[in-house]
């Protein structure tokens, strides 16, 4: 709902409360992160999404939006490595 009228800020608050209520579940952790990009709050992000990647190291979504995240801050260097285990995780090989 809050993601389809794109309030952000908000589905953020309302989902921080439920990642507090169940912090060992990914699925809200991730819309968390979701909601924390698309409102342009990075750092509170890339924190989401480490915590994603160190419970679950094969986490394909979470290590791709880690990598966008860390790009979008001018991070690249440190990007790279997320978004090519997100594209080997997702099947992506280059083709020779």
């Amino acid at each position: 709902m809050f993601f389809d009228a794109k309030e952000y800020t908000t589905a953020a608050r309302i989902l921080d409360g439920l990642v507090e209520e169940v912090p060992e579940q990914t699925g809200p952790r991730l819309l968390l992160a979701r909601a924390y990009y698309h409102s342009a709050q990075l750092r509170r992000a890339e924190t989401q999404l480490r915590t994603i990647v160190e419970r679950d190291p094969v986490e394909h979504y979470a290590r791709l939006m880690l990598g966008r995240t860390l790009e979008r801050q001018g991070r690249d260097d440190e990007a790279a490595p997320h978004l090519r285990m997100a594209a080997v995780l997702a099947g992506d090989f280059p083709q020779d």
